[in-house]
């Protein structure tokens, strides 16, 4: 049993610079795969990226800070055409003259408990900013609304009251500022408000009426042309290898890259990466195919085999039902299937198979037929000669057995004689002997097909072979299942484990070297 063949060693084909071209591309295609789905996700996931927190279980306010991740927006935002939102920055600016107004500066006391004038006109602009913001919705345009959830949810939680407007009134009411401390209320609004504002932005919309999106032009200049090359210098070893292939041809045997030069649908450049990866050698996804074509024969096999084996008794039924079984049978006759210098196929099999089975394989079961009509012969002497009553003495027994097996001996050895001869004769190349055995094998089929129209044996035959074949598809088919498909594959499994097991044991031979190994296979 041969090894499965992502266990061999395969050379990368081709020169050094070939191959170190072909590794180069492979990894400079990895590395736009995972650019294109960094591209793919970065709006969805921006506000992990804008503020780099990992929140393991979503519905427990845990934190984990990954503050070692640089803020990557600044450089990615201009590329996606993302802006700050003009509404969510006015009220982060106006929170900061809130927060400036309500901090007490250096060399000052603390807060005082009741807000003077000036912040009680800045606590009523940012309730009004913050009460806009929920009538608004600012969010949504970013596809964010649940984000303003949020903000309500910790508003409601935060002053204890059902309605968020409500508690927006609240929180930014001077009688809650002279209860509360502006240290604690400064780090709520900041650690649970605000943060869920700044996520909020502003994406402009290009000629097509699509949200501006420039990565195509990174892609276009940095990787897609590296592809065009690649795929170019492809066809033209193609060509070489087959001095006969058009540029067309050589084109569409390369199919598999076609995803490198389009610009949407990026993330089936998947497969043409993976194929790179594997062709230079870099990996292997050999036991991954394995793995996922074993569990989808393990699904469809069941399937596709009932309909297969029932399409095929379908069809053997139609062929059997057919009246046309006499003219089938007549079309077996030599005349009707000649091929090159006049050779009659049936005709020849017979010439071979002849000699092969008068000479050869009759004279070894010479004993085997003489057991055989010895005993024929000693049960009709029993029942025909010897009287019943003489048939119990032991004497008369034996002599019995030595006539028949004499008279055997000796009708076998003539037999074999005349087959022998026979045998020898069929296999010489005589005209006359084909031209009989043409005659002998044409008059066979033509008294069948007789037989078979003059007598009721052909309708008979039909239902009778019909109805076992209904008779298997009612039983058989029924018995199929996905578990004997998973022994199979299991059995499978163990041929191959046998086999790889018995080639590692084989020793080479004294003069084998390294160099004679098992060729690679170079389409690989």
């Amino acid at each position: 049993m041969a090894r499965p063949r992502w266990h061999r060693t395969h050379s990368p084909q081709g020169s050094r610079i070939g191959r170190l071209w072909d590794r180069s591309v492979a990894l400079w295609a990895t590395l736009n795969l995972v650019l294109v789905g960094f591209d793919l996700t970065y709006v969805p996931l921006r506000t992990f990226w804008l503020q780099r927190n990992l929140y393991p279980i979503p519905s427990v306010p845990l934190v984990v800070p990954l503050t070692i991740l640089p803020d990557i927006t600044p450089w990615v935002d201009p590329i996606k055409g993302i802006g700050p939102h003009r509404e969510t920055s006015a009220y982060l600016r106006q929170f900061q003259a809130l927060d400036a107004a309500m901090t007490p500066g250096p060399g000052q006391g603390p807060a005082t408990s009741t807000p003077n004038p000036t912040q009680r006109a800045l606590l009523q602009e940012q309730l009004e900013a913050t009460l806009q913001m929920i009538d608004t919705n600012p969010f949504q345009s970013s596809g964010a609304s649940g984000t303003l959830e949020k903000i309500k949810g910790r508003l409601r939680q935060r002053a204890n009251i059902d309605s968020a407007k409500q508690s927006a009134s609240t929180l930014l009411s001077p009688a809650w500022m002279a209860s509360h401390p502006w240290s604690q209320e400064r780090r709520f609004w900041n650690e649970q408000v605000l943060p869920l504002v700044a996520t909020n932005y502003w994406r402009s919309i290009d000629e097509n009426g699509r949200p501006t999106d420039h990565f195509w032009r990174i892609d276009l200049l940095l990787f897609q042309s590296v592809f065009a090359v690649d795929i170019l210098l492809r066809a033209v070893r193609l060509r070489r290898r087959l001095p006969g292939l058009s540029w067309r041809d050589a084109f569409l045997r390369r199919w598999i890259d076609l995803p490198l030069l389009l610009p949407f649908w990026r993330w089936l450049r998947l497969a043409p990466v993976l194929e790179r990866l594997q062709t230079s050698g870099l990996i292997s996804i050999e036991p991954l195919r394995a793995v996922v074509s074993r569990g989808v024969v393990a699904l469809l096999a069941v399937e596709l085999f009932e309909v297969l084996a029932l399409q095929l008794l379908d069809g053997l039924q139609q062929l059997i039902r057919s009246p046309r079984w006499p003219a089938r049978i007549r079309s077996l006759r030599s005349h009707q299937t000649v091929v090159n210098h006049e050779q009659r196929e049936l005709v020849e099999l017979i010439r071979i198979w002849a000699p092969l089975l008068l000479v050869q394989v009759a004279p070894r079961l010479a004993p085997e037929l003489e057991g055989v009509l010895g005993h024929a012969l000693q049960q009709s002497l029993q029942s025909a000669i010897v009287p019943p009553p003489l048939r119990q003495l032991q004497p008369v027994l034996e002599v019995e057995k030595g006539f028949s097996r004499q008279l055997a001996g000796g009708v076998v050895d003539s037999l074999l004689d005349l087959t022998r001869s026979t045998g020898t004769r069929l296999g010489r190349r005589d005209d006359e002997q084909l031209a009989l055995l043409q005659r002998f094998v044409d008059r066979f089929w033509e008294e069948l097909a007789m037989a078979l129209e003059s007598g009721p044996a052909l309708e008979r035959s039909q239902t009778l072979l019909c109805a076992l074949i209904e008779e298997v598809k009612r039983t058989y088919l029924r018995q199929i299942s996905r578990a004997g498909v998973g022994v199979l594959i299991e059995e499978l499994d163990l041929i191959i484990v046998q086999g790889e097991k018995s080639t590692s044991d084989i020793t080479p031979p004294p003069g084998a070297s390294a160099g004679s190994a098992t060729p690679v296979d170079g389409n690989r």
